[in-house]
């Protein structure tokens, strides 16, 4: 299933083939970190992955050494495309779990991370902090209006790829997930960059917890900038490090509710013609640290059956949310309408 237009498709291919000349796999050979090899995954059965969790996951699908770097919240353009550079010059690929209200408001930034050969997934429509305190219907509701607006905003097909807001997962959420044939991604590794303001803090937690675990699902945020400044860092010392990168790509694409569109197309035309339209090249593939084609391997766990855990009667229901401590000046973060947000100075 396909959202692009007949001249959409046209122009996208004019653009590639007047591009092609001047593209680059890896600019900077000597920095490069690359892929060491891709994973396709069968999400057919509703697998839940990442070490992050109280339910019933998949066995880890990473060897030691091996990581996965991963994106939540975005897109901003002025965070996702400093990532998106610093991913270049490292000549490496990352998953992107988009807000689907963010990527409505900045459509040209969701396809330039589709452009430069990464992953795209969701993390809900307006991520609220915790899943589980809504009504399963409004519940669902985020989780499928998340999809039908990244894939809307995409302009094409994206991955059945899901993270939780807060890793606040539930067993019943799980389960409907599994109905819908989309996996779950909770991590093994926690930037903290929603709660560390400097890029070097950032950068030590990430390598020093990444090195402690000797690899593993790595968590940062696309909406703040020291992430960004931090990057270039992190990457070096992965490298640095002997850490290889697994890139994450799905073997069917997810299939949003279709009704769903009309509700969404107004907010993606005001998005449209407040933006200009972005030109690519080429989206280039993975590539090794040597520049060659990286391996691929395939993963495909049957499903699982899930016990329900609706919310008891005067409680709440236990999360699979690490435990961290808060600023005292910080308050419950959630996202506010895109276009209400202006970059910091």
């Amino acid at each position: 299933m396909t959202r692009i237009s007949t001249a959409a498709a046209a122009l996208a291919a004019w653009i590639a083939s007047a591009s092609a000349s001047a593209a680059v796999d890896c600019p900077e050979p000597d920095k490069a970190l690359g892929v060491s090899r891709v994973l396709e995954i069968d999400t057919s059965g509703g697998p839940m992955f990442g070490s992050a969790t109280k339910r019933e996951k998949e066995p880890d699908f990473l060897a030691e050494g091996e990581v996965v770097l991963t994106f939540d919240d975005g897109p901003v353009p002025w965070v996702t495309k400093p990532i998106l550079d610093t991913l270049v010059q490292f000549c490496t690929k990352a998953t992107f779990f988009s807000v689907g209200d963010m990527a409505l408001s900045y459509p040209d930034m969701t396809k330039e991370v589709l452009a430069r050969g990464h992953t795209v997934g969701t993390h809900t429509w307006s991520h609220p902090n915790n899943l589980r305190r809504l009504d399963l219907d409004k519940a669902k509701d985020e989780i499928e209006r998340g999809f039908a607006a990244v894939a809307l905003a995409a302009g094409t097909d994206i991955a059945p790829f899901f993270r939780f807001p807060g890793l606040n997962d539930s067993d019943e959420l799980l389960s409907y997930l599994q109905s819908r044939s989309i996996a779950s991604f909770t991590v093994d590794v926690i930037s903290n960059d929603s709660y560390i303001g400097s890029a070097k803090g950032i950068a030590d937690r990430t390598l020093k917890q990444t090195i402690a675990r000797k690899g593993g699902i790595l968590l940062f945020h696309d909406l703040k900038r020291p992430t960004a400044k931090a990057l270039p860092a992190i990457l070096a010392g992965l490298k640095a490090h002997g850490f290889k990168v697994v890139h994450l790509r799905a073997k069917n694409p997810v299939v949003p509710i279709a009704t769903l569109d009309a509700e969404l197309q107004p907010i993606l035309a005001k998005a449209a013609a407040r933006n200009l339209v972005p030109f690519y090249g080429p989206t280039p593939g993975p590539r090794t640290a040597d520049g060659q084609d990286p391996a691929v391997s395939e993963l495909a766990p049957p499903a699982r059956t899930r016990l329900t855990d609706p919310m008891p009667a005067g409680g709440q229901q236990a999360s699979s949310e690490p435990l961290r401590r808060r600023p005292a000046n910080v308050r419950n973060r959630r996202h506010r309408r895109p276009h209400r947000i202006a970059p910091a100075a």
